[in-house]
């Protein structure tokens, strides 16, 4: 997989994201950062990642148990206001549609903290290397 970020325009900081044959992303900083506010921020989209990973893998998890899960619902709520000191805080909700049995529900709970996003977050160390390209 790889992701092209590039520069929207030469004052401000938005940029356009290119994932393979996927629709072009737009993110955006905060005004408070001097962003326009224009598009998520990549804040946004590590959110994100981990709400939808957790609603996904919950309904796999549902269709091969052959349960009735209808309609999975994730409410992320960050707090970063610890950021600089090293805690990035995620509250997380989530409703499942159409499973009654609170044994189910509390299962599906469980799964979606198996997911490859909440995983990668709490327990993976993640390698990054960083190089200059030759078209600079």
């Amino acid at each position: 997989m790889t992701i092209v970020v590039t520069s929207a325009d030469l004052d401000g900081l938005r940029h356009r994201a290119e994932i393979e044959s996927f629709e072009e992303l737009l993110v955006d900083a905060p005004v408070i950062v001097g962003g326009e506010g224009s598009a998520p921020d990549p804040h946004d989209y590590l959110d994100l990642a981990l709400g939808a990973c957790k609603a996904i893998t919950a309904r796999m998890y549902a269709r091969r148990k052959e349960w009735p899960l209808e309609k999975v619902n994730v409410t992320v709520k960050r707090d970063d206001s610890q950021e600089r000191h090293g805690l990035y805080r995620l509250d997380i909700e989530m409703e499942f549609h159409g499973i009654e049995d609170a044994e189910q529900r509390n299962r599906l709970l469980e799964i979606s903290d198996r997911c490859p996003i909440h995983r990668i977050v709490t327990t993976s160390e993640v390698q990054i290397t960083t190089t200059i390209g030759a078209g600079a």
